[in-house]
């Protein structure tokens, strides 16, 4: 199964499971879970007299999550992307057409970046100890970052009339995106299924549309990036319409000799990313934008980071470390204030 390598994505819906006195016996919220991707999901959605059995609508849910994992999965050898990956260099392979979207949108998220992002990444998280092929989480050698980082690079990899094709000896690993693609292939099906109220969230990339049952809109929890179980409510967002991506350097990591070392790694150091931006909060229409976006983000930092979401009309929401104490400071991009101006939120 894939992954979730944004282990720190830190969405906490409000909604109680409970529902109000007031609700009517013809809508209802159902809910539906269970494991993905190594990790859960979690569906909310308004049931009314003119949607499907909720059998029919787990039946659809699963089909989705069962093809995403044939498709990208690098977790099993016998998906498509694991035998893309496998052949030689110079190998062009006829690939099911989502794949061929992710590869695409992977390639224009790397160089709109100038690198920042990277699906060839994964011998470096497997060096560092975060990939599928990991031997268990330290601090590499110079010379095994040099070797790792001349196994990746985004550039040898492109779409060409309808395959997919490598020059070089890379792999492609889709877990920076392939929750956000699912989630709004989740989206779509619903809308063919005349469900135009729910909540869906994969591995932590979620995405709202219309209201509960009582009126009241999807709200959305930002916490705190902070370690452990521990959560603090930092802001909450009424969501409709929207993908929200967090993506957090405090989740998934590990400590050698007092330093700790994150699961978000820089292409272009080959390392961890440190610097002060501990999270970052994606929100757009298409939760697959939101999710790669969250990741080029992360990386960028605080400075770089707020300047291509300005140039790029990206609505984020950075959480840095303050300098001056153990507490946290935010900032926000002109699309996040447009979108939820501080009155606009809860």
């Amino acid at each position: 199964m894939l992954r979730n390598l944004l282990q720190g994505a830190c969405l906490a819906s409000l909604f109680a499971v409970t529902l109000s006195a007031c609700e009517s016996k013809s809508e209802r919220v159902e809910v539906l879970t269970g494991p993905t991707m190594g990790s859960t999901y979690t569906v909310k959605y308004v049931h009314t007299t003119t949607t499907p059995a909720v059998d029919a609508v787990g039946v659809a849910v699963h089909s989705i999550l069962d093809e995403v994992d044939r498709q990208m999965s690098t977790y099993r050898l016998d998906s498509d992307i694991a035998r893309f990956n496998q052949a030689p260099a110079n190998t062009c392979m006829p690939m099911p057409q989502p794949v061929l979207d992710l590869a695409q949108y992977g390639y224009e998220l790397s160089r709109l970046s100038d690198g920042a992002f990277d699906l060839t990444l994964g011998p470096l998280l497997d060096v560092w100890g975060f990939g599928p092929q990991s031997r268990g989480k330290q601090v590499p050698s110079a010379d095994e970052i040099t070797a790792a980082q001349a196994k990746i690079g985004y550039s040898h990899v492109r779409v060409v009339d309808h395959q997919l094709c490598k020059d070089a000896d890379v792999s492609l690993d889709f877990n920076s995106i392939a929750a956000g693609y699912t989630v709004d292939r989740i989206g779509e099906r619903f809308a063919e299924l005349n469900i135009d109220s729910y909540m869906v969230e994969v591995t932590g990339e979620l995405l709202a549309k219309g209201r509960k049952p009582d009126g009241s809109p999807w709200r959305i929890a930002l916490e705190q990036p902070l370690a452990g179980s521990q959560q603090v409510i930092q802001r909450i967002l009424e969501i409709d319409g929207y993908g929200i991506n967090t993506s957090g350097d405090y989740r998934n990591y590990f400590e050698e000799n007092g330093v700790r070392f994150s699961h978000t790694i820089d292409p272009q150091t080959g390392a961890p990313i440190n610097h002060r931006l501990a999270s970052v909060t994606v929100i757009d229409p298409s939760t697959l934008r939101a999710d790669g976006l969250g990741t080029l983000l992360l990386v960028l930092g605080p400075e770089r980071g707020l300047a291509f979401a300005e140039e790029h009309q990206v609505a984020a929401f950075f959480v840095l470390r303050d300098t001056h104490s153990d507490g946290f400071v935010t900032q926000v991009s002109s699309e996040f204030s447009r979108i939820f101006p501080e009155g606009g939120s809860r």
